[in-house]
């Protein structure tokens, strides 16, 4: 906002308010008594609104933008975790779709080791393109946000490897327990399995 000095007694009738500053060697909220009481000794009549420090006013200044950001955050980390628990429901359905494919691989003397390997593979497979099909969009929407973010660069290469690297995980897991848990099936079980 433009500033302007001047002195009290200059002041026309139309301002009804004047704001002053005080510079300390020691910490600000030890000098607030002792400003109150030289205002009060130079005019009892003047009232003493809002007084703050200046770290007080910027934080004031900045409230709705960092409530604006950790509400990013916090819908940030929920989006994520419904990804990743969508993610390892889809997995472990597809997986667990196969049981009967892979009890017959299992029955025509596939050893555990290939099977869990073409499981496993399929599944990075079809993660490794949503991750990158992801990793393209979203590069894609960063212009969008990139003038609402504050301190972190919109294309922040941690961010991006680390939720990637969070999705193979979860990816994996999805794969793994179902194909171990079909591995362990007898395979008559698994062929009749429906």
């Amino acid at each position: 906002m433009p500033k302007a000095y001047l002195s009290y007694e200059q002041m026309p009738d139309f301002l009804t308010s004047m704001y002053f500053e005080v510079r300390s060697a020691g910490a600000a909220t030890n000098v607030l008594p002792g400003v109150r009481e030289v205002v009060r000794r130079t005019d009892s009549r003047l009232p003493l609104l809002n007084l703050r420090t200046q770290q007080g006013q910027t934080q004031a200044q900045f409230t709705q933008e960092q409530m604006f950001a950790r509400l990013s955050s916090f819908f940030g980390l929920l989006a994520l975790l419904l990804a990743m628990i969508g993610l390892y429901g889809t997995m472990a359905y597809a997986v667990t779709r196969k049981t009967r494919e892979i009890g017959i691989r299992i029955a025509l003397g596939a050893r555990s080791a290939d099977v869990l390997r073409m499981v496993l593979g399929q599944g990075i497979r079809l993660s490794v393109i949503g991750i990158s099909i992801g990793f393209f969009v979203a590069l894609g929407v960063t212009r969008l946000v990139r003038t609402l973010i504050f301190g972190v660069t919109a294309t922040d290469p941690l961010t991006f490897v680390a939720v990637a690297v969070l999705l193979a995980v979860v990816a994996l897991a999805a794969c793994y327990i179902p194909a171990r848990r079909a591995m362990r099936v007898d395979p008559m079980v698994a062929l009749r399995y429906e």
